[in-house]
């Protein structure tokens, strides 16, 4: 019973979490915009940024909301689709909660059709504090290059 009950209230949660973050981001991004920019191929954009922050699930909140961002450092073109390294921006540079930005900014992106793989500038390696570094690069499922 008490297995259930833990579980109910896990799901309660993050469906909480999940439609504030939704909310979050319709108030602070255009959804037509948005829309228009998952429409159109990657390797036709010029600027990745505004595409690849309207492919992000709920992590685009806590980026819109924390004054942070993304930046592409380098993207290739290979038979697989784009490799791109990316970089954050911002507050995201100083938060704690940056490992799990870096993991969820990955999988949403992977998730995309037209990228093979999602990897993040090691400089980022220098924003974080000795005991930050260590749980990312042991728990943080991403790549730095």
């Amino acid at each position: 019973m008490d297995e259930n009950l833990v579980e109910r209230y896990r799901r309660e949660a993050a469906e909480a979490m999940r439609a504030e973050a939704m909310r979050q981001i319709a108030e602070n991004s255009d959804p037509e915009e948005d829309r228009r920019l998952r429409n159109i191929s990657l390797s036709k954009m010029e600027d990745l940024v505004p595409s690849l922050l309207a492919r992000l699930g709920q992590v685009r909140a806590a980026l819109d909301g924390h004054g942070g961002g993304i930046a592409v450092v380098s993207n290739i073109e290979t038979d697989d689709g784009l490799d791109i390294i990316l970089d954050l921006t911002g507050a995201c540079l100083s938060c704690g909660a940056a490992p799990g930005t870096l993991q969820s900014v990955k999988e949403d992106l992977e998730n995309d059709m037209e990228i093979f793989r999602i990897r993040f500038s090691a400089n980022l390696l220098e924003t974080f504090d000795e005991l930050g570094r260590e749980f990312i690069l042991a728990h943080g499922q991403v790549e730095f290059v």
